[in-house]
């Protein structure tokens, strides 16, 4: 044991925690038990002498799992941790193959063939058809009034159709009668209602947020058909105006084996339009 002169300001706690003594009690109980009765204390009191204890029993012992987690962990030999570095590197290298391979898969993704390519957008002007019906509506675009395939813009049947858009023109019986839908005096008339939006849209391209249709999109009736596009509405139209004022000459060069002459007939009695 030992001797310390008690300053001005010293508690047992201050003194227990700067020798290292498990608590103030410790302390003042080693203290009052080895020293004369004269100098037994109940608070420090300075200039008098108080006696530490040397033995490690009564020291505070320091848990390990105190210590800083950061701190480094070296090994005497080389001066650091051959495992946590082969750790380190061993962590790094796992990484960096896991990039690779994400890496690799997102170009196979993005090379990967769409069921969409060659396919045509879908605009307003094309016409749908449900495998329970037997009429044939037009698209009516109502998502939006921005996009146009194939048109500067100011004619709406070329606005693109997107999967929100989920009406039809006529509307209605869109789709005529209903084949899910018998009666004794026939089916009865469509009463569509979409389950949802389209699906096989194509997600590459959107508008305001919203992907556009293609040929191969299909869209569900809570009824239970399935409508799909008969005509996307980008083929080109020949009018019988066009083809009346078509130079014939000219036409039978592009086109020698019809009789264009006969084929202006034939159409100036009909209201159909041709698509090429």
């Amino acid at each position: 044991m030992k001797n310390y002169t008690i300053q001005q300001g010293d508690t047992f706690n201050s003194l227990s925690q700067k020798f290292n003594i498990k608590d103030d009690g410790v302390l003042k109980t080693y203290h009052n038990l080895h020293c004369p009765i004269e100098d037994v204390m109940q608070e420090p009191i300075p200039g008098k002498q108080i006696i530490i204890p040397e033995n490690p029993d009564f020291f505070e012992t320091k848990d390990p799992t105190s210590e800083n987690p950061n701190d480094e962990v070296t090994d005497p030999m080389n001066g650091y941790d051959e495992v946590t570095k082969n750790e380190s590197e061993a962590t790094e290298s796992a990484n960096s193959q896991k990039s690779e391979k994400e890496e690799t898969e997102k170009a196979k993704q993005e090379n990967k063939t769409s069921n969409h390519d060659g396919k045509y957008f879908v605009i307003q002007k094309g016409k749908a058809q449900c495998n329970q019906g037997n009429q044939f509506p037009q698209f009516k675009v109502s998502s939006h009034q921005r996009h146009y395939f194939n048109d500067s813009g100011n004619d709406s049947d070329y606005l693109a159709v997107t999967e929100n858009d989920l009406q039809f023109n006529p509307s209605g019986p869109s789709f005529g009668q209903c084949k899910l839908k018998p009666s004794s005096g026939g089916n009865l008339p469509c009463a569509f209602a979409p389950a949802g939006k389209w699906q096989k849209v194509y997600e590459k391209t959107k508008v305001e947020g919203q992907s556009c249709l293609s040929e191969i999109s299909e869209l569900m009736c809570s009824t239970g058909g399935k409508i799909t596009v008969l005509k996307h509405g980008q083929q080109s139209e020949l009018s019988k105006k066009q083809v009346a004022e078509a130079d014939t000459r000219e036409q039978q060069v592009y086109n020698p084996i019809v009789d264009f002459e006969e084929f202006k007939e034939d159409i100036n009695g009909t209201d159909e339009l041709y698509y090429v």
